[in-house]
């Protein structure tokens, strides 16, 4: 059945340039969910806060597919851990644009946990079913992050109301669900398991000469590939640092192809981590071996991937991570940290291997395996291949949740709320005076 559905993604816009500070993975799964879910036949709106003045309000994406922007607060680029204050006016234009509308939506699905936020309030005002995305937890975060974790401090509650009021919650991985259970209390029944994928029209093997070439990096010298978001999570100090081990202890002169950040040109002033990671390899001597591309369109990845003898991935932590499963699907073995969704999309010794996160000796070791074993990575490289291509196309991803968008309208009623105010309208921001009517 065909469905009309909203997708909340408040601070990733499909329509980002991926690679920035606050332009990863969820821009990534947003627009690909979107676009697979439109060739099921569904009708969605991918609805994000309008940062961009030069973007018109409604656009016509793709067939099936639009981006709607909400105005919530002043139309400029904020960080998204400055966006909280600005959710009550972005739920509240949301609803005025639902009622506008001839066709109703069915099912609205929020990503991240401010999303969420802005779920609850529809829900409660015009009862329509909600299923929630996280994509990373706060109390996760702040294990890793600690003081550098610059989210609100209710952000824990805020999560906590909106697992209770959703009619389901998506986990990306074993060990987001497990999460969910042992942080969060959420109950195993409301929790569906759901991946992140990749794109098999984008995203498959290059013969490698010709993949160095298209990128201008035509050396016989083994390359090794970072790829995504510059953040210091991500662990790339970690790679780089391994890099000068794999120069000093095992003698393999290998390349380091770092690409991401907010522009086409490594800018340290755009994306401060290009910087830091550039002082770190001039201060241990591999300055000359590390090079910053920039960011990349997404269809010319695959070249990158392609021209790489491995895929490098060491983030502290990880939601999911992505950027695997695209390496993978190009035929390029992948060394990445034991954590979050990695663990479970990399098959040790199959399709890559794991190492734990901020040990450069111990991922010097699984990378130097490697490049001294031609075979291996072949060998590698084709069952990662077939690995992501039985278990994580976005189309499958999309079945999935078409599947469980079903369910929930086929056994949601309407829903009935206490006489007193819902725990969410307790959980307004300090900085905001807007306080928002909720249905009784």
């Amino acid at each position: 059945m065909s469905h009309k559905i909203a997708l909340l993604s408040e601070h990733a816009s499909p329509l980002a340039t991926i690679g920035g500070i606050d332009a990863g993975g969820q821009n990534i799964a947003v627009a690909e969910l979107a676009l697979h879910l439109a060739k099921l036949g569904h009708q969605v709106d991918v609805f994000t806060r309008w940062y961009d003045a030069s973007q018109p309000q409604v656009i016509e994406w793709q067939t099936g597919v639009r981006v709607i922007h909400i105005q919530a607060g002043p139309v400029a680029s904020i960080p998204k851990e400055e966006l909280m204050p600005h959710m009550d006016e972005f739920a509240q234009r949301m609803i005025h644009f639902f009622k506008q509308q001839t066709r109703p939506y069915s099912l609205v699905h929020a990503h991240f946990f401010m999303s969420g936020y802005v779920a609850c309030q529809i829900k409660q005002q015009l009862e329509i079913p909600f299923v929630v995305t996280f994509h990373a937890l706060g109390k996760v975060r702040k294990r890793y992050q600690a003081d550098s974790d610059r989210f609100p401090e209710d952000r824990d509650a805020i999560e906590q109301c909106v697992i209770q009021q959703a009619n389901a919650t998506i986990a990306l991985c074993p060990q987001d669900r497990e999460d969910l259970i042992q942080l969060y209390q959420v109950t195993p029944a409301q929790i569906t398991l759901i991946p992140n994928g990749f794109n098999h029209q984008q995203f498959y093997p290059v013969d490698k000469a010709l993949a160095r070439l298209l990128i201008g990096c035509e050396t016989t010298e083994p390359i090794l590939l970072q790829l995504g978001r510059l953040v210091p999570r991500k662990g790339v100090d970690n790679v780089v640092q391994s890099l000068a081990t794999l120069h000093r202890e095992y003698g393999i002169r290998a390349r380091l192809l770092i690409v991401g950040g907010d522009s086409t040109q490594p800018d340290p002033t755009l994306t401060p981590e290009i910087g830091r990671l550039m002082e770190l390899a001039r201060q241990i001597g591999v300055e000359q071996w590390v090079t910053f591309t920039g960011s990349r369109n997404r269809d010319d990845l695959r070249y990158y991937y392609s021209a790489a003898d491995v895929f490098v991935t060491t983030p502290w932590y990880e939601p999911f991570g992505i950027t695997p499963l695209e390496a993978m699907a190009c035929g390029t073995p992948v060394v990445g940290s034991a954590v979050g969704g990695i663990k479970h999309t990399v098959l040790d010794n199959e399709t890559g291997f794991l190492v734990p996160p901020n040990q450069p000796k111990a991922l010097a070791a699984k990378l130097a395996a490697l490049l001294f074993n031609r075979k291996l990575r072949l060998l590698l490289g084709n069952q990662a291949v077939s690995h992501v291509q039985a278990n994580y196309t976005w189309q499958r991803v999309a079945e999935l949740t078409a599947v469980l968008y079903e369910q929930i309208l086929a056994w949601a009623l309407p829903t009935t709320y206490p006489s007193t105010l819902s725990p969410i309208a307790t959980l307004k921001p300090a900085a905001t005076s807007r306080t928002v009517a909720i249905k009784e």
